[in-house]
Formats: structure tokens, sequence, C-alpha cells
């Protein structure tokens, strides 16, 4: 592409962006449980605030963002989407289900990653239900997304709910159906925590532990081969907590890899992060078979809420989700849903103080 046809696309985009938000109202919504807040947007059904005390009282904003919502127009970085209708990348952005093969539309190179250009992280949720306070405060957010919409077979049909729940939990659910197609449905979450709070810098101190004794390697391109792996011996070795950053050197950018959950169990463990300056610890749980372990490999700081510069590995993402690219490895757990089914993915995230 020259370099004017770049020109010419970036002034088109930035005018559809202008002309998206002039028309289409995008609302913010906010979930409060006494000290415990967290507000969402219906764009991109997206988490944009999660506010926590820490050990001292003092209340942070534990997840990355921006201060307004053209910012999240342009965002690139999927800060707090829900994502979808695939979560994750798809090799070649292509894949053959019941003998048809379909070609979607690739946003990473050749690649698909999390439903495309226009997956669900980039259009306006409806709002179908929301209580603001109460003993249990919630929004539900529900997306119609077409036959052959980025490439993809079948309607569906889609929700997400986020709910506060006692003591200092958040809940996420997932739902989908198929309506008149088989279609894989993947869908994941991704905000970016920092539990020390968005502005305290990178989040290498942290000590983490992933409840996942395997791996699915991946080529150059972060598409998985097909082969699962232990983690042992390894830098991805975290089923006993170590800090994000002991081993992280050894990768040539930072974390970025799916783990295989070892739990058989309904709602599994996924992992633990602690941060011991503010004392915050967050336990995951998900329903999801597994985990994307992301820690923001961006090389130059991103500008996000009240100006401030996010460093790279400014914070860290456990993206529950069946395996990435499950539609193109038959060993995977399967992300196919057919008419009728239902999909259902359920996340609970636990805070609490270790004094």
């Amino acid at each position: 592409m020259s370099m004017s046809s770049k020109i010419n696309l970036f002034i088109c985009l930035f005018i559809f962006h202008l002309l998206f938000a002039a028309s289409v109202k995008i609302g913010i919504y906010e979930l409060k449980k006494g000290d415990f807040s967290v507000k969402i947007t219906d764009y991109g059904a997206r988490i944009i605030s999660v506010l926590l005390p820490d050990k001292n009282g003092k209340i942070d904003d534990v997840v990355l963002g921006y201060d307004t919502i053209n910012e999240y127009l342009n965002d690139t970085s999927y800060f707090g989407a829900t994502v979808g209708r695939v979560a994750n990348r798809i090799g070649g952005a292509q894949f053959t289900l019941n003998g048809t093969h379909y070609k979607l539309v690739p946003n990473e190179g050749k690649n698909m990653l999390h439903g495309g250009p226009k997956g669900f992280s980039k259009v306006v949720w409806k709002v179908s239900k929301y209580v603001r306070y109460g003993p249990s405060p919630y929004i539900t957010l529900t997306y119609f997304s077409a036959d052959g919409e980025e490439g993809f077979p079948g309607a569906v049909l889609a929700s997400v709910t986020f709910a506060l729940k006692d003591p200092y939990k958040l809940s996420v659910v997932f739902k989908a159906k198929a309506l008149n197609k088989a279609t894989p449905i993947n869908l994941s979450h991704h905000p970016y925590w920092n539990i020390g709070g968005h502005t305290s810098g990178d989040i290498l101190s942290n000590v983490i532990q992933i409840f996942g004794s395997h791996i699915t390697l991946v080529d150059k391109e972060l598409i998985p081969t097909g082969e699962i792996a232990p983690v042992k011996n390894t830098p991805y070795d975290f089923l006993k907590p170590h800090t994000v950053g002991s081993r992280i050197k050894k990768l040539q950018n930072g974390y970025d890899i799916n783990y295989a959950l070892d739990s058989t169990a309904k709602m599994k463990p996924v992992g633990r992060v602690y941060d011991k300056k503010s004392g915050r610890v967050m336990n995951v749980k998900a329903s999801a078979p597994g985990v994307q372990f992301y820690t923001s490999n961006w090389d130059k700081s991103k500008k996000g809420k009240g100006g401030f510069m996010y460093p790279p590995h400014a914070a860290l993402a456990l993206e529950t989700l069946v395996f990435p690219d499950a539609v193109n490895h038959p060993n995977f757990p399967s992300s196919i849903v057919n008419p009728g089914e239902r999909y259902v993915h359920s996340v609970l995230y636990t805070f609490s103080i270790k004094k």
C-alpha cells in the first residue's frame, strides 16, 4: 500500500469514528457496593474502571483504560473489552466446519485476532437489565451477531452479565445461542489488571500463581501448533507462586501464552495475583478450560487515564477461554456450538487484602 493510500485510509477511519460517535449513543454504567465500584460501557461491553481499597483503605482504580469514549473507539489494545465471536487467534483466518471452508476477515497479518476488525469489542451492545445499587448490583448487555459477520457462519445472540457479589467479588457470565448454523463461539474478557493501582508502574513484582501444568505451544505468529507441552523446567511454570518478572527476561517479549487448566471442576481455579505494596490479592476462577496469560508486551508507553503513561508490562491479563485456534485443532476442547445449544462461560474474580 502506498503512503498516500495509507493516509487516505487513516482519514477515512478517523471520519468513520467521528460519525460513529456522533450517531450512536454510548453509555457508562456504574455498579456500586460500598467502596467497591465497577464501571462498564456498552461499547464493546467493556469494564473501564474497578475501584478497590488497599490495606490502608486507600481506593485505587486497578484496571488500565482511557478517560474518554473516543479513546476507546480508537483502542487497539482491547482495554477491558468483551472479545468474540471467537477470542484470541484463528490461524490463517480460516477453518473448515461440517465440510464447508470459511474464510474470515484477518486483522493481525494473515490471522484473525479477537473476532476480527469488527469483533464484539468494536460494537455497541444493548443494555437489557441494569441495577446500580443494592445487595446484588448487576448489568446485562446483549448483542446480535448476524450470519456472515466477519466471515463466521450463522447468527448468534450473545449476552454478558457483570455483577457484584459479597465480599468484593466480581462475576462475569457470558451466554450465547447459535440460532441457525453450527459456529465457533469463544467469548472472553480482556481487563488489564494492575492490582497495585493503574498508576503504580509495571506488574513485574506481582506474585502470580497459575493452576495449569501445560501450555499450548505457538509458532512465531502466536498461532498454536497443536502441541500441548508441560511447563515444568520452563519460564512458564507458575504452579508455585513466583513474581511475574522473575523469569520474564528469558522470553523474547513477555508472556502471551495459553495454559491448559488442570482442574476438571465446573468452576476451575485459574490463578492468584498478589501485590505486596497494596496488599491486594485477586483470585480468579472460571468454567473455561484455558487461560491466556498476557503481560502487556508493548514496546513504548501508552497514554491512559489521567494522562498517565502506561509502561511496558503495566498490567497483566488472565483471559479465560477455550484454547486459541481450537477450530483448527481437533485435539483441543471444541468451541463449536450447534443450533439450539447454549454456550455459557462464567468467571469469578475475588479480591481480598493480605496485611
